[in-house]
């Protein structure tokens, strides 16, 4: 009876999705729904941005093999990595235009090793900040062929390093994977592009330089790839108009402006309310958290009309119990949208690391073999919302059978 009633709910905030969508291995959009192969896709995954560079030592594949592997047995089915490492130690661009094929062959491993696990991968083209170059370096680059810059967020308004950026965009999504022979842009492993990852241009409150060239970015990528859905990298500040959402401090981004824009398919948002919050107690951080995930569903619902993904969230804690509690606030919040027809597409959360990864920990990290407690939130997220993914196709099917009797 109770999968009954679950199964009605499931129709009414479902139907208007019926008879529109064809079947594609590329996630796309559909109102405020991501959707693979004609039902609801939602993304319950990870972060790792150290999959290429790891990926690039062939002797150390196995890390990245062993990670999607039990990523997998928990029903983990999307990965947030970095497409990027400019300037600097191991880079996959040593200088504009000028590419290290090792670490680009690293780049395909990973793409490659995800769709043998059913695993969707969004790739990240640049970093706001200077680990692994960022848009420090694009800057100083320029600088170093005579362009006058005055600061990193120069960045955004630089023609020189507009071109500079465009072409690594270009490069990227061009690249032709050598194990699958497969061009990225053709690629449907691949769910998106984030344009860059947390766009913040403090020197510009107006929000203006942002939108400028998310504007112009954005549909430079999509005059190359058709295929593959885009989003910006945000992590979710308001602009002027709504500031007081904000914890107390703005970064010259604007989450309804920004995602207004054609080209960008859906939302993104990022959760360190320790970070954000420092001097404050755990319980009023999980109370901001729990504010700023509903204000933002709601946001995304009913003013951008878009899906909303929670591209990075997390706790720098060894306390189970309190990680625990972190991720239930967003797992909750995450399900109790989806399972309404809501904008909420998912979550991934920040960061997946296999064992013997020290080197990588930064107190974020989620090793699911140490952490059986998260693991299995972790795992009965997966659940419910491939439950709900299940219980569309259900009514899909049921549906196609009606219309084939003239019902």
């Amino acid at each position: 009876m109770k999968d009954k009633f679950f199964l009605i709910l499931v129709f009414y905030a479902f139907s208007s999705l019926f008879h529109v969508e064809a079947d594609s291995e590329f996630v796309k959009t559909r109102g405020v729904q991501l959707m693979l192969n004609g039902s609801p896709y939602y993304a319950n995954g990870f972060n790792a941005y150290w999959l290429m560079y790891v990926a690039s030592d062939p002797s150390q594949r196995n890390k990245v093999s062993s990670t999607f592997q039990e990523a997998s047995n928990h029903g983990l089915n999307i990965a947030r990595t970095w497409a990027f490492s400019d300037g600097g130690y191991k880079p996959l661009q040593y200088s504009p235009g000028s590419y290290n094929e090792d670490m680009f062959q690293g780049l395909d491993f990973v793409i490659a090793e995800a769709r043998r696990y059913g695993i969707k991968v969004v790739l990240s083209l640049v970093n706001n900040y200077e680990n692994f170059g960022g848009k420090k370096q694009y800057v100083e680059w320029a600088r170093s062929q005579g362009q006058s810059i005055n600061s990193e967020d120069d960045f955004f308004t630089n023609p020189i390093v507009k071109g500079y950026y465009k072409n690594h965009i270009k490069s990227v999504v061009t690249r032709r994977n050598s194990l699958s022979g497969v061009a990225y842009k053709d690629d449907p492993t691949i769910m998106a592009w984030e344009l860059m990852n947390e766009i913040r241009c403090p020197s510009d409150h107006s929000g203006n330089s942002v939108q400028g060239w998310i504007n112009e970015m954005a549909s430079y990528l999509k005059s190359i790839d058709g295929n593959h859905l885009l989003e910006a990298g945000l992590e979710g500040f308001y602009g002027q108009l709504k500031a007081e959402s904000n914890p107390n401090f703005q970064v010259g981004t604007d989450f309804i402006a920004n995602n207004q824009i054609p080209t960008i398919d859906f939302a993104t948002l990022h959760s360190y309310p320790d970070q954000w919050l420092s001097n404050s107690g755990y319980e009023d951080q999980i109370s901001f958290l729990g504010s700023w995930l509903n204000e933002h569903i709601q946001d995304a619902q009913n003013i951008l009309h878009k899906p909303l993904l929670f591209a990075e969230f997390g706790i720098s804690t060894y306390n189970s119990t309190l990680r625990d509690q972190f991720f239930n606030t967003v797992f909750s919040a995450i399900y109790s949208s989806a399972s309404g027809g809501g904008a909420a597409a998912g979550g991934l959360f920040w960061q997946l690391l296999a064992k013997w990864m020290d080197s990588f920990r930064d107190g974020y990290e989620v090793v699911l073999g140490e952490s059986p407690s998260t693991a299995t939130l972790i795992a009965q997220e997966s659940q419910k919302l491939n439950r709900i993914r299940k219980m569309y196709a259900r009514l899909r099917n049921i549906d196609k059978w009606n219309k084939s009797k003239g019902n």
